[in-house]
C-alpha cells in the first residue's frame, strides 16, 4: 500500500519497543524517513539498527526523555533538519 510518505519525515516518541517500534518499522516500510526516540540510549539504537535491517529504511535515533523540556526542543529540532537533508 503506498501512502504516500515516501520522503516525509515521521517522528515516533517511545519507539523502542511494543506498539512505538512498529510504527517506526510500519513508516520505514513506506519510505518515510523516521526519527525514533526513547529514554534508553542503548535499547534505542538496537532497535533503530533492527528497523533499518528489517525495512532498508531511513530510521535514526534520538535519545530523549520528554519530561525534560530543553531535550524536547532539541528532539523536535533536529527531526526538522532530516527533512531538510537529501534522502
Amino acid at each position: 500500500m503506498d501512502l504516500g510518505l515516501k520522503g516525509k519525515v515521521a517522528l515516533v516518541t517511545a519507539g523502542s519497543q511494543g506498539i512505538g517500534l512498529a510504527t517506526v518499522h510500519a513508516l520505514a516500510r513506506e519510505g518515510a524517513r523516521v526519527a525514533v526516540c526513547a529514554r534508553d540510549t542503548a535499547v534505542l539504537e538496537a532497535a533503530a539498527a533492527a528497523a533499518r535491517t528489517a525495512t532498508g529504511g531511513e530510521v535514526v535515533p534520538f535519545t530523549c526523555d520528554l519530561l525534560d523540556g530543553a531535550a524536547i526542543e532539541a528532539l523536535v529540532s533536529e527531526p526538522a533538519e532530516l527533512a531538510t537533508m537529501g534522502a
